[in-house]
């Protein structure tokens, strides 16, 4: 089984599936493909109609989405440990995958991931009402499901996975929140596989300036 992905310190939607194998202990090859080059787009034509990462090769099944890989990977290499056994917190966690997953378009459009950066930057109106929502967001579910686990459904699950890149956001702008927020982000930047990813990150020399957003601090 193969992972296509983006360039670490930059690849958001890489990230989520990335996490959710490493979290899960699943073998895998990692391929990795330096974002808006030449090759990026000629090596993920053969594996993807949309010419975008991540892309998930497992066999002769070609997954793309980040979304689509994470359902994939706990229908056939999870035994659907992904999401929580409970069926109301299971309805729950896809609730707030989704909405990561196709909103806040603020936070990701204003504070772009940049893993090994640490910038100060001044966010809009909109940009603020969404940190407040992550938040209570995550304030709101470690205290709900604090005795089963650290993590937002007790156990690490896929959500954890989705909202890592913006754990990744909050450390490189340095984003006030509540101490059972910090709580949250402290215990997702020890994951050992957050680690190894940030590590890689900070190994790369690839620039994108577009990512490169607000003041070196």
């Amino acid at each position: 089984m193969k992972l296509i992905i983006g360039n670490k310190n930059y690849s958001s939607w890489s990230l989520r599936p990335w996490l959710a194998l490493k979290a899960f202990s699943v073998p895998f090859e990692e391929i990795e493909l330096r974002l808006f080059t030449d090759d990026f787009y000629s090596e993920l034509v053969k594996h993807s109609p949309v010419g975008k990462v991540p892309v998930l090769v497992d066999g002769d099944i070609n997954v793309w989405d980040s979304l689509a890989i994470c359902e994939y990977l706990n229908e056939n290499h999870l035994d659907n440990r992904g999401w929580p056994e409970n069926k109301n917190l299971r309805a729950e966690a896809r609730s707030y995958v989704a909405e990561m997953h196709s909103g806040l378009f603020a936070v990701r459009g204003e504070m772009p991931m940049n893993c090994r950066g640490k910038k100060k930057i001044f966010l809009s109106s909109e940009a603020k009402k969404e940190v407040e929502w992550l938040d209570n967001t995550w304030a709101k579910l470690r205290t709900q499901n604090e005795i089963k686990g650290d993590y937002l459904f007790g156990e690490f699950s896929l959500a954890d996975a989705f909202f890592a890149p913006i754990v990744f956001r909050f450390a490189t702008y340095g984003i006030e929140v509540s101490e059972q927020s910090k709580d949250y982000l402290k215990t997702m930047l020890a994951h050992p596989a957050m680690q190894e990813w940030l590590k890689s990150a900070e190994a790369e020399d690839a620039v994108i300036d577009v990512a490169e957003v607000g003041e070196a601090v």
